[in-house]
């Protein structure tokens, strides 16, 4: 009578949105500023204020068609032109404007690109941890997931991929800076990569494509951030504002096909038609038009910053185990028993509601994410070394997260 596959995904919510519940329940029950709630990758820096200004002025000075209306199905033809300028300054990629489509955030890029190749019996290779949903996307549109685990500091395992990517393998999936570690991958890391999926290609006698999951681009501490499409000519971009302008609930964002890639035009047609199946059509507007202003910008990252560098110290003064997030604003935290849900489970009889690792596709960590403000992880570090204690650990104990 109704589709079981999504009856279950309805009923068995991703266990970070199970979390992020509990603790909205557990707020209305003992208050907020008693609950320290680090499960959702929520932005709480504020967008650029130049963003609101120019929101405004475009509220205030563009006919209202022009911000309500429909687009055309791709996106708006100046937006999208404002794109393909941008990779060509910020890149050197000559981007047109023909390959870019607006997107509803980077979920609908990601499940758009997926539709578009998969094939049946096709295999995406993601490289462990990654975002749980991307299992849920991959299969939705009928792939199948293989995992190349991470290497000891959560970079890439040349070697695991290697062994991963088969005769059938269709894309590799890549996400830097990473959710849920932080890892930011180097040029020297994505030219290696290049190089293997060429091999693979040749094997194959046909491309294996590499899809960029690029949320996290600009949220990064020092280390700069390769664009894969510079390295490799098969190479689809899913983008979103969500995290870099701190406009998660808005839904906008955008896929770019590499113009290197064999048949480029044929798989955007492709994306196309996997965007008017899935009815991801026409991008939100007002925020298609607001966006094009700030391409390449973010907000606040050195409040993330402060968040890390407050949280992983006490961490580890409190005898944690954990690696420094490169970017994003994930902390990727050893768990001290073997099970990532035992240890989640017993962090919350200090209302500290943490991520287990599982379904990241690792087990024996735990995911905190520390978009918060300030004041959360200022009044939850006494909880964590409550934490600590009850598990017997000391100051600095640990030398490697993995």
């Amino acid at each position: 009578m109704i589709n079981e596959t999504y009856r279950r995904l309805g009923e068995e919510r991703s266990v970070i949105r199970e979390i992020f519940e509990y603790a909205n329940a557990r707020k209305r029950a003992i208050g907020e500023e008693n609950v320290f709630d680090f499960s959702l990758g929520n932005p709480s820096v504020p967008p650029p204020a130049a963003l609101n200004d120019a929101l405004v002025q475009l509220v205030r000075q563009t006919p209202p068609v022009a911000l309500h209306g429909y687009t055309s199905a791709a996106g708006a033809p100046d937006v999208r032109a404002a794109v393909a300028r941008y990779f060509n300054e910020a890149f050197g990629v000559p981007l047109p404007p023909e390959l870019v489509y607006m997107t509803c955030g980077a979920a609908a890029s990601l499940t758009i690109a997926l539709h578009a190749l998969c094939e049946a019996g096709d295999e995406f290779v993601v490289v462990a941890p990654y975002f749980p949903e991307y299992r849920v996307f991959i299969e939705s549109a009928g792939g199948r997931v293989a995992e190349a685990p991470a290497d000891a500091r959560f970079h890439l395992d040349l070697s695991a991929l290697d062994r991963a990517i088969g005769a059938r393998t269709k894309a590799v999936l890549l996400n830097s800076p990473n959710n849920p570690t932080g890892a930011v991958y180097t040029a020297q890391e994505l030219a290696a990569l290049a190089a293997l999926l060429r091999k693979k290609s040749a094997a194959r006698g046909a491309p294996v494509f590499l899809i960029s999951d690029e949320p996290y681009r600009e949220l990064t501490y020092g280390a700069p951030v390769p664009q894969p499409m510079t390295f490799y000519e098969h190479t689809i971009v899913c983008y979103s504002f969500s995290k870099s302008l701190s406009l998660a609930g808005e839904r906008i964002g955008y896929l770019a096909v590499s113009p290197r890639c064999d048949g480029a035009a044929a798989l955007f047609a492709a994306v196309c038609g996997a965007g008017r199946a899935l009815g991801y059509v026409c991008a939100p507007t007002l925020f298609q038009r607001v966006c094009a202003r700030f391409l390449g910008e973010s907000g606040d990252v050195s409040a993330y910053r402060d968040n890390r560098d407050l949280l992983y110290g006490a961490l580890r003064s409190f005898g944690f185990c954990c690696t420094p997030p490169e970017g994003a604003f994930y902390l990727f935290v050893r768990s001290p028993e073997a099970s990532a849900t035992a240890f989640c489970e017993r962090a919350k009889r200090y209302e500290l509601l943490l991520v287990p690792s599982d379904s990241f596709g690792a087990g024996g960590y735990a995911r905190i994410s520390y978009c918060v403000p300030r004041a959360v992880i200022e009044r939850a570090l006494p909880a964590f070394g409550r934490l600590a204690a009850d598990y017997g650990l000391r100051g600095e104990v640990c030398t490697r997260a993995k």
